[in-house]
């Protein structure tokens, strides 16, 4: 059994009606006929804690980004293309309609959609100040008004709602974070007087736990410490966080550095900073609109721009690069012992849910394993086609011979967060399964293998990925990489290879590889590798350059290439790949997984 994944169901179609009924019950006692609901809680963040997973009890849909709109007569959940498969089996779509975001906008569907004179609500705290001004020249243009609504309305209905949680927050050790609290403040205080801030709001629990070399256990699989901070060019930062979670090791922690204080006493505190005047950055990704109401109320106006702390962040340390690659030598060990696994038992009528918890189970053996790094996405035939299929008891489908296995799995170790995704055949795979499987490599390979000069965007390597599939008329609906953190959350910003990458890939930060491709109602398949940004020497080259390191280690699936579609330096690169594969984890499994590893990293 599972000791970090939960395999219930609660999406509940039935719920959606008698829920969003409720809600406009409520919304009509305060007077107002519409209510903008996010999956995000007060720090504008992709994972959120149970009694923030608005979205999800009312609408069923579990995903982690989308928004619904609730008016007084229809309702609409908007997701990305990650989720417009999963998301109509989750809700009731007699009663709210799904619409794919990259096609519509909210902003655009309230414009089309709000009735002349009516009111549409929001909560302050759960949109940026961005999010209000697109959705207030929505409602504006459809001759309407934008109101902002506390406290939430779905808290007076939701009965049930989860309690706020309280997991202790502890020191991060310095000798895997590389650089002392000091030393990071110093550096930030150096930032803040070069732009001329005279204050920061840490409105980001990620970059807070960095900052301060601190983590905890508020929001499932990321070590996460909700909380606030108000950083002053000059004088003592205040860390807000519930006094309970805060232990007595992490207070001698942060010593002198920074006061503790509780939450609510973030408004008061901001406000009056705010009315001794000076420039106030608020992070414009996920500082609340309510945030940026206190400055202006208190008489100033906010700065609202990029927290410079998340670039700081995404640029790791020698020491966390370090724990990386350490963290994903002991992953590839553990995930080499479960496809051997695999091989031998996938034809014998295993279940998604047998195939997560052996994973699961062979990392936990490594007796370093912290948490998984989300809920394991595992599968079989049709369910690889939803990109972020999540199963569960109700779900659960055996694996089937001629099918495709779609796994995309990672894990927190202290040292450094893993995230690897592999699609692993079941018994004889179709032609068409090759071709797709190979261009999907090919498009992985490219990334891989790319060299791009400095200054480069992810958007600009991203047709990288997708070319081979381009050529046969196909493509996937989700960025090609995300970044990641070291012990954090396993998606991070502000780097990303994806359309809308438009930061500098800098040395020293990590994203993944992770092109796919889908096939609705049949199978799914993505690879994913972890890749380190670092420099690169040209010989005869003019410009500073740039290239990848790979960190993941793990075989591809060699019956699943078509070696004819690939060309002699494609080949030579899996080759070298697979060599490193053995080399490396060779020496660290039993005999019998080292057997299998030998014919799996064989020259293609």
């Amino acid at each position: 059994m599972s000791r970090f994944q939960t395999f219930d169901d609660r999406a509940d179609p039935a719920r959606t009606a008698p829920r969003i009924a409720a809600l406009r019950a409520e919304l009509a006692r305060r007077g107002v006929q519409g209510f903008v609901v996010p999956r995000s809680d007060e720090h504008q963040s992709e994972y959120v804690p149970p009694c923030d997973e608005r979205l999800a009890w009312l609408t069923g849909f579990t995903g982690s980004a989308g928004t619904a709109v609730i008016l007084a007569d229809r309702a609409a959940l908007f997701v990305d293309g990650r989720y417009t498969l999963q998301a109509p089996s989750q809700t009731d779509t007699g009663v709210i309609t799904v619409v794919n975001s990259g096609e519509t906008s909210p902003a655009r569907w309230v414009e089309a959609n709000l009735a002349e004179g009516a009111a549409l609500a929001y909560d302050p705290w759960l949109h940026t100040a961005g999010e209000v001004a697109r959705l207030e020249a929505a409602a504006k243009a459809a001759g309407g008004r934008l109101v902002a609504l506390s406290p939430n309305p779905i808290d007076a209905i939701w009965e049930d709602r989860p309690a706020r949680p309280k997991a202790p927050v502890r020191p991060h050790p310095e000798e895997l974070a590389g650089l002392s609290r000091s030393e990071k403040l110093a550096r930030l205080r150096e930032t803040l007087a070069a732009e001329k801030l005279d204050a920061l709001v840490v409105s980001d629990p990620h970059a807070l736990a960095w900052l301060f070399n601190l983590r905890g256990g508020d929001v499932a699989h990321t070590p996460l410490p909700l909380g606030y901070a108000l950083l002053p060019r000059e004088g003592t930062a205040t860390l807000f966080l519930d006094p309970a979670k805060v232990t007595n090791e992490t207070g001698d922690a942060v010593g002198a550095l920074a006061t503790f204080r509780a939450p609510d006493a973030l408004a008061p505190a901001l406000a009056d900073l705010a009315a001794r005047g000076g420039k106030i950055r608020l992070d414009r990704d996920t500082a609340a609109k309510a945030l940026s109401d206190v400055v202006r109320e208190a008489g100033a106006e906010p700065d609202v721009g990029a927290d410079p702390i998340a670039r700081m962040k995404a640029v790791k340390t020698p020491a966390e690069i370090d724990g990386a690659r350490a963290a994903h030598v002991r992953d590839g060990a553990a995930f080499a012992r479960f496809l051997a696994w695999f091989e031998d038992h996938a034809p014998g009528g295993l279940t998604e849910i047998d195939v997560v918890e052996r994973l699961e189970a062979y990392r936990a053996e490594t007796g370093a394993l912290e948490d998984v790094s989300f809920p394991t996405i595992a599968g079989a035939g049709p369910n690889g086609a939803i990109v972020h299929y999540r199963v569960t008891a109700a779900s659960n489908r055996a694996l089937a011979t001629g099918e495709l296995f779609l796994i995309d799995s990672g894990a927190q170790y202290r040292d450094g967060t893993t995230d690897i995704t592999r699609t692993l055949p079941v018994g004889e795979p179709t032609d068409e399964m090759r071709d797709r499987y190979t261009r999907v490599l090919k498009g992985h390979l490219a990334i891989s293998r790319a060299v791009f000069p400095k200054g480069a965007t992810g958007a600009q390597i991203d047709g990288f990925a997708r070319a081979p599939l381009w050529q046969a008329g196909l493509d996937y609906d989700h960025g090609t990489g995300h970044g990641v953190g070291s012990f954090l959350s396993v998606h991070e910003g502000p780097q990303r290879i994806a359309k809308t990458g438009t930061t500098p890939l800098e040395p020293g930060m990590i994203l993944s590889n992770e092109p796919g491709y889908y096939k609705t109602g049949a199978y799914g398949i993505r690879i994913e590798n972890l890749i380190l940004v670092e420099a690169r020497e040209i010989a005869g080259g003019e410009r500073e350059m740039r290239g990848f390191e790979t960190l993941t280690l793990a075989p591809y699936a060699r019956a699943l290439i078509a070696p004819a579609l690939l060309d002699a330096d494609e080949i030579a690169f899996v080759d070298a790949y697979h060599a490193r594969v053995l080399e490396t984890l060779g020496p660290l499994v039993d005999e019998a997984t080292r057997d299998w590893l030998a014919g799996a990293c064989a020259p293609l």
